[in-house]
């Protein structure tokens, strides 16, 4: 990560508006009209710069929003989605076709669990889910069929962190690709700097921060993202997951704070993790000396931007965490929902809710309990008042015992 600072080249960037506006200006068209027909010609070859088609292709306001989160993450180009999913599933069947073959992480998000387990056998293609911490394991898992390896950053929800600079050793011995899923970790993590070949971030979560649109976005070089695009045989184009140019107007917009909101984000999820593992919970954060990648984690991270804001902590059983998190809830500590990133705490429990796509049993397998609930630690200004609320909720509820003098 040295000489590479994301929030830097997000800053660098600058557009105007059609008439000289701060805000560049939104392309509300489906479809945009040529002087010429040899240029419409020239533009569904792909080989007319500057000219717009039809929206689901590309649109002005997206293609800012694409530059920006390529300069984020430092490669050449990227493409934005209406969804996390409309990022992951194109990016995965673009590069994967009969008979091809995955290996991916054993913990991730629910919906691409469910999509290499349930769906793409459907077009015969086969995943191997592995503990993505041992990396023995994985390369014993290749074929001559892999195509791709796919992990996240930190995984949701038990925050195993991969070893991105490993994993890309393995990938280019076996030329293969490596897809890295780097949603819990905007800022923090590079992912294209320690070797991965794609990026992807649900835009959903940390890097809009308000909880009011979804989205996602493939980083990749210009040669993958033509790919996608292709009006004949680009999974993007094809399979039309296009984000609207007004939400990729809003999400422009709220990049530029997300440094300042991912150093609070981490700041407070910190404190709290320090302050709940010594008060005896099982916590599990990837900035607690205890969690068994910390140093691996510590040497990938942009430190200025910390851990991040994400973090898990047992409570023994689904009665209790359900207890607490609706009394939490009660008491204007956050909200019991799904998704991440937002300026309030959200915290779930994950195995009845983001990760229920995976069976019981290779829940318990993996090591998802079902007293474990996950954070999403939000901007609280003064997180000791937080944490002392917190408390509170704990101790009330039998979950922390009061220390007799």
């Amino acid at each position: 990560m040295k000489n590479f600072n994301p929030a830097d080249n997000i800053q660098d960037l600058q557009y105007f508006g059609e008439f000289g506006g701060v805000n560049p200006s939104i392309s509300d068209s489906s479809t945009y009209t040529f002087l010429s027909a040899k240029t419409m010609f020239d533009t569904f070859e792909g080989n007319a710069e500057g000219c717009y088609l039809y929206s689901r292709h590309s649109s002005p306001s997206n293609l800012y929003l694409d530059k920006a989160l390529a300069a984020m993450e430092g490669t050449e180009s990227a493409n934005v989605s209406a969804s996390g999913m409309g990022a992951i599933t194109p990016t995965l069947l673009q590069l994967c076709g009969s008979g091809d073959h995955i290996v991916s992480s054993r913990t991730i998000y629910g919906g691409t669990y469910a999509f290499l387990k349930n769906f793409t056998p459907k077009f015969g293609i086969k995943t191997t889910f592995v503990d993505i911490t041992k990396l023995d394991v994985i390369e014993a898992s290749i074929t001559p069929n892999t195509k791709v390896l796919y992990c996240e950053t930190v995984s949701n929800p038990l925050l195993e962190v991969a070893d991105i600079a490993g994993l890309a050793k393995i990938a280019k011995k076996h030329n293969i690709k490596l897809v890295v899923d780097n949603t819990f970790s905007p800022l923090s993590v590079a992912p294209a700097k320690l070797g991965a070949d794609i990026v992807i971030h649900s835009l959903t979560k940390y890097i809009n921060g308000s909880s009011d649109t979804v989205g996602g976005v493939v980083c990749a070089s210009q040669e993958f993202i033509n790919d996608l695009k292709n009006v004949n045989n680009g999974a993007s184009m094809l399979l039309g997951p296009t984000m609207d140019s007004l939400r990729s107007a809003s999400v422009m917009k709220n990049l530029r704070t997300l440094h300042i909101r991912m150093k609070q984000h981490s700041h407070n999820a910190q404190f709290l993790a320090d302050k709940f593992e010594q008060a005896g919970l099982k916590t599990v954060y990837p900035g607690l000396k205890s969690h068994p990648s910390h140093e691996l984690y510590k040497s990938m991270i942009n430190p200025e931007y910390g851990f991040g804001g994400m973090m898990t902590v047992d409570v023994g059983s689904l009665d209790k965490a359900n207890e607490l998190m609706e009394l939490m809830q009660q008491r204007n500590l956050g909200y019991l929902a799904v998704s991440l990133g937002f300026y309030k705490t959200l915290f779930s429990a994950p195995g009845t809710s983001t990760s229920s796509e995976i069976p019981l049993e290779e829940q318990i397998e993996m090591g998802l309990t079902d007293g474990l609930i996950r954070f999403s630690i939000g901007l609280d200004n003064d997180i000791q008042r937080t944490f002392d609320m917190m408390e509170a909720c704990m101790m009330e509820l039998g979950i922390l015992k009061m220390e007799r003098a």
